[in-house]
């Protein structure tokens, strides 16, 4: 299988479309339909205004046609003691369930930990459960402890995060100390 990058900014309805049925496979929530997380992948480029370098891509792995693997990449600002940082969120990144244990979720987050390394993001930071903090620390990611807050959120000092660990990639160099605001929802 080959990793096929879409630009979020170019995405084809019908490709969103494919994402979000595996994204509402594998994380089923009557809230979010099928249409509702197609429309938010579709947003997701629509609303991008920045360097073409760091624009929103989208990394899927098909198995004849059907999109099994996939990783968003997602520009974000955040402000931390050290001022505003343009950061790499990792968001969605899920495998099929008949497809799991065969090495396709790092090959899928890999492209993206590859922009931080290239120079493209100093970092990348996401959140993820207990139970995968193993897969990301074998990837190279570490658990961070940071406060996170939202400033533009009705409750500003409610986390945006709904996973309990938060990690940032690489795990090596140094990462801001306190409290950093995500300036916008979790991801």
């Amino acid at each position: 299988m080959e990793i096929e990058t879409i630009d979020a900014r170019q995405l084809p309805p019908e490709e969103a479309r494919n994402i979000a049925e595996l994204i509402a496979g594998v994380w089923p929530d009557p809230e979010k339909t099928i249409d509702f997380r197609q429309q938010r992948l579709l947003d997701m480029g629509r609303n991008y205004r920045g360097p073409d370098n760091q624009a929103p891509r989208l990394f899927v792995l098909r198995k004849q046609g059907q999109v099994v693997a996939h990783a968003a990449l997602l520009p974000r600002k955040i402000g931390t003691a050290w001022g505003d940082l343009t950061v790499v969120g990792l968001a969605s990144v899920c495998v099929d369930s008949r497809e799991r244990g065969q090495g396709l979720g790092a090959m899928i987050v890999r492209p993206v930990f590859e922009l931080v390394d290239q120079g493209v993001f100093g970092f990348s930071l996401f959140q993820t459960s207990p139970e995968v903090q193993p897969f990301y620390e074998k990837l190279g990611a570490c658990v961070i402890e940071n406060t996170f807050v939202n400033s533009f959120a009705d409750d500003p000092h409610a986390t945006p995060f709904w996973n309990k660990v938060i990690m940032r990639y690489p795990a090596d160099g140094e990462w801001p100390v306190g409290e950093i605001d995500l300036l916008g929802p979790g991801y």
